[in-house]
């Protein structure tokens, strides 16, 4: 650098020292930037892994949370599923017993309507590459109809063993069959010539002749209304059944039961014998409808 004459104050930078400033310009500035980039960028690095980890950290809670709800939610539908089952369960165990009970009462063929082992099924399968896994929602569904149809079938069968038992039931307070054990018919409802007077007169009943002492039942469930002896009979048992009929049972030897006791169908109610108006051991058998007294055969062969 040279002063020249003239010019005081101004400095005169040579070729050399130009080209290292413009030099430092372009390389050292870059330079600098680069090394505060690094910093910056070392610094970040510094401080990254703990946002990483915190990032992390909250993803995972965030799939807990989401698998801890679909647990819940699983078990959830599973308890339901279940609680389903057990009543079904319940529904086909009560169907089985009331199943056995009505072919018990109906006096079915038990191997054709066995409950103790699974019905008869099966046929070919026709295309074996169709066949799939049953889903969820198809699987549910059948549950809920096969529900439906289990509730559905016990209301129908518990009609159906209603009528049975009524129909048992009828049957058991409906007259119906022979008022003895042993013993031959001997005379017949209606009009007939009096074994005492020879007259023409009603027969309101049938007779049973048979040996002394021997059983006379009851021919149908009932209460006993009279037991004791009335005119013309001797010793007399009558029974009410209900339904308007009543039974009578003449000329016993001995009377086994007594007023308000009630009876079975095929009870042993009185001995045979031959007391009040009678030519020998028999029983006279009167049956009667609202009061009125009906040819007793309709009922003895109702039984048959």
């Amino acid at each position: 650098m040279t002063r020249k004459k003239g010019c005081s104050g101004l400095l005169t930078l040579s070729r050399h020292w130009i080209t290292i400033i413009i030099l430092s310009v372009f390389i050292a500035l870059p330079a600098s930037f680069v090394a505060v980039g690094y910093q910056m960028g070392v610094s970040h690095m510094r401080t990254n892994p703990d946002d990483l980890r915190l990032a992390m950290q909250a993803e995972m809670d965030s799939q807990r949370l989401a698998l801890s709800e679909a647990t819940r939610t699983a078990k959830d539908n599973m308890d339901a599923l279940a609680l389903r089952l057990g009543k079904l369960q319940a529904h086909v165990i009560r169907l089985d017993a009331l199943g056995q009970r009505l072919t018990t009462m109906a006096k079915l063929d038990k191997g054709e309507f066995d409950f103790d082992r699974p019905p008869a099924r099966g046929g070919p399968l026709t295309d074996p590459e169709a066949a799939k896994s049953i889903g969820v929602p198809d699987f549910m569904k059948s549950l809920e109809d096969l529900s439906a149809q289990l509730d559905d079938r016990g209301q129908q069968l518990e009609i159906l063993e209603d009528m049975l038992m009524n129909r048992n039931l009828q049957s058991e307070v409906i007259p119906a069959g022979r008022p003895i054990t042993k013993g031959w018919l001997s005379s017949y409802f209606g009009m007939r010539t009096d074994p005492f007077t020879g007259r023409w007169t009603l027969h309101s009943g049938v007779d049973f002749a048979g040996k002394m002492g021997s059983d006379v039942i009851s021919v149908a469930a009932g209460v006993v209304t009279f037991a004791g002896w009335r005119s013309g009979y001797g010793n007399l048992v009558e029974v009410n059944h209900g339904k308007g009929y009543v039974t009578r049972y003449g000329h016993n030897s001995k009377i086994l039961v007594k007023v308000g006791e009630t009876v079975k169908k095929g009870q042993v109610i009185s001995k045979m014998g031959t007391t009040g108006r009678s030519t020998g051991p028999h029983v006279h058998f009167e049956v009667l409808y609202n009061g009125h007294a009906v040819d007793p055969l309709k009922y003895i062969h109702a039984s048959r």
